[in-house]
C-alpha cells in the first residue's frame, strides 16, 4: 500500500515511524512532514489545505490511503473530497468532525443523547455569557466554540477569571473560534485520554493515557496543546473503560449515525473520572498530541492494518494488542510556550540521548537550518521511552533529555506524578 500522511508535527512522526513497519507498505510520503519524519517517509510539498493538489498528488502515486493527522484538514472537508475522488482516507468527514470543531454541537449531541457531561450554555455575545457565569458562580469552565489549538479553554476559579476568558473570546484572541462561547460545570476528578478507532459503526477501544495540559510543574499555569504523557493510566480501570464505551462511545457513535453523519476515524474522548463515574469533557476527533506517541510505542500490531480497516468499514472484526511495558513522553518546549518564543535555536545532542535504552525522540516542531537542526515551534521534541513500568519509562525519557543540547528550550520535571 501506498500511503500519503497529513500533517508536520510529533503526533504525525509517531504515526509515519509505526506505519514505517508495516509490511503492508509500498511507499510512504508526508506533507509537509518535517525532519524527524523525513527519517520514515519521503517528504512531499504539498499544501494540505489545498484538496485539489492533494487529491492529483494521490492520484500520481497511487496512493492507497491517505492518513490525516491534525483537526483543521478535517474539520475542513479534506476526507469529504478525498472519498468524493475516489481515494481511501483515514479521517471524519467534515460533518462528523464538528465534534471536535464546535464545542457547542458536542455538548449539544450530548444532551440529544444522555451522554454525561457537565451542565452548559451557549452565547454569542458577552454579556448574556457574563450574567451566566455570575448567576453560576466559579469554579465554572469558559471554552472558545471553535479550533483554538488546545488555547481556548479556561478553568476559572475565580468570577475574574472567568470575565478575563470571555473577554479573550469575544475580544479575537482566538480569531473565528471565540466567536461563540460554551461556558460549562466544572468538573471535579482526574482526567484521563480515552481512544477509539471507529468506522461508522463499530468502535475499538485503544489503550489508556493520560495527558499533562498546563504549562508546568504540579499541573499549574496556563493550558498547553499537552507537556507529556503516560500510558497506560492508572485510573482507567476495566470497569471505567467499559463503562466509558457503553455510556459514551456507543450513544455518540449511534447518536452521530442517527443523524446522517457516520464518524469514521479515531475519535479521542477527553474524560474527567468524578465520583459519578466517567464524563466527557471534550472530543477530538484525531490522535492526542502527545498521547499518540505513548500509544504507538506500545502497540504490538500494524497500525496500517488497523487505520485502512476504519476507513473501509471493516474494524468489526479487528482487535488491538498492546506491550506490557509502560509508556512516557517528555514534551520539550522552546521557553516562552504557550506565550510568546523565539524560533532557529540551534538543537544538538539528539544522536546522543536516542542511545538511552528504550527511548525514540519524536520531532514536532523542528526544521533544518544551514544543516543544523533548529526549533521551529512552540513544542518542539517529545522524548519517549518504554520501560517495565511507569517509573522506569519516566527515569529513561528523564535520563534522555539531560542528553540533549538546547539551552532555549524547557520541560516539566514531574510528567507522570499521579500515576506515581
Amino acid at each position: 500500500m501506498n500511503v500519503l500522511l497529513i500533517g508536520a508535527g510529533g503526533r504525525e512522526h509517531a504515526l509515519a515511524w509505526k506505519i514505517a513497519a508495516s509490511p503492508l507498505l509500498g511507499t510512504l510520503y508526508a506533507a509537509p512532514g518535517n525532519p524527524g519524519i523525513a527519517e520514515d517517509a519521503t517528504l512531499v510539498a504539498l499544501d494540505p489545505a489545498d484538496h485539489a493538489a492533494v487529491i492529483a498528488f494521490a492520484r500520481e502515486k497511487a496512493i492507497d490511503l491517505v492518513v490525516i493527522g491534525p483537526e483543521a484538514p478535517l474539520v475542513a472537508g479534506l476526507a469529504d473530497d478525498l472519498q468524493a475522488a475516489g481515494i481511501s482516507a483515514f479521517g471524519p468527514s467534515a460533518a462528523a468532525a464538528q465534534l471536535e470543531g464546535s464545542k457547542g454541537f458536542t455538548k449539544d449531541l450530548c444532551a440529544e443523547f444522555a451522554i454525561p457531561t457537565g451542565a452548559y450554555e451557549r452565547f454569542n455575545n458577552a454579556p448574556k455569557a457574563k450574567a451566566y457565569v455570575r448567576r453560576m458562580g466559579a469554579p465554572i469552565v469558559v471554552k472558545a466554540d471553535g479550533l483554538a489549538a488546545g488555547k481556548g479553554v479556561t478553568v476559572a476559579m475565580s468570577l475574574a477569571e472567568a470575565m478575563a476568558a470571555i473577554d479573550d473570546c469575544f475580544e479575537g484572541s482566538f480569531g473565528a473560534a471565540g466567536a461563540e462561547v460554551v461556558i460549562e460545570a466544572y468538573l471535579d476528578g482526574e482526567e484521563a485520554s480515552f481512544f477509539c478507532l471507529c468506522d461508522g459503526e463499530h468502535a475499538l477501544a485503544l489503550t489508556t493515557a493520560q495527558d499533562h495540559k498546563r504549562v508546568g510543574d504540579g499541573d499549574t499555569g496556563p493550558n498547553t496543546g499537552g507537556m507529556g504523557a503516560y500510558s497506560p493510566a492508572p485510573v482507567m480501570t476495566e470497569e471505567l473503560v467499559a463503562r466509558t464505551m457503553r455510556e459514551i462511545i456507543a450513544p455518540t457513535l449511534a447518536g452521530m449515525k442517527a443523524r446522517g453523519t457516520p464518524f469514521k476515524g479515531v475519535l479521542y474522548a477527553g474524560l474527567m473520572i468524578t465520583q459519578r463515574g466517567p464524563e466527557l469533557i471534550e472530543y477530538n476527533v484525531r490522535f492526542g498530541d502527545p498521547e499518540c506517541q505513548v500509544l504507538m510505542m506500545r502497540l504490538k500490531d500494524d497500525i496500517l492494518l488497523l487505520l485502512k480497516a476504519c476507513a473501509d468499514g471493516t474494524l468489526g472484526s479487528m482487535s488491538a494488542r498492546w506491550h506490557d511495558e509502560a509508556a512516557m513522553t517528555v514534551v520539550m518546549a522552546a521557553k516562552g510556550y504557550p506565550g510568546s518564543y523565539d524560533k532557529g535555536s540551534r538543537i544538538a545532542g539528539l544522536e546522543e540521548a536516542a542511545r538511552v535504552d528504550g527511548v525514540k525522540i519524536f520531532h514536532a516542531g523542528t526544521a533544518l537550518k544551514d544543516g543544523a537542526l533548529v526549533a521551529a515551534g512552540g513544542r518542539v521534541l517529545n522524548v519517549t521511552a518504554l520501560g517495565p513500568d511507569i517509573a522506569a519509562a519516566r527515569q529513561r525519557a528523564y535520563e534522555a533529555v539531560a542528553k540533549i543540547d538546547w539551552p532555549d528550550g524547557f520541560c516539566r520535571t514531574d510528567i507522570g506524578w499521579r500515576a506515581l
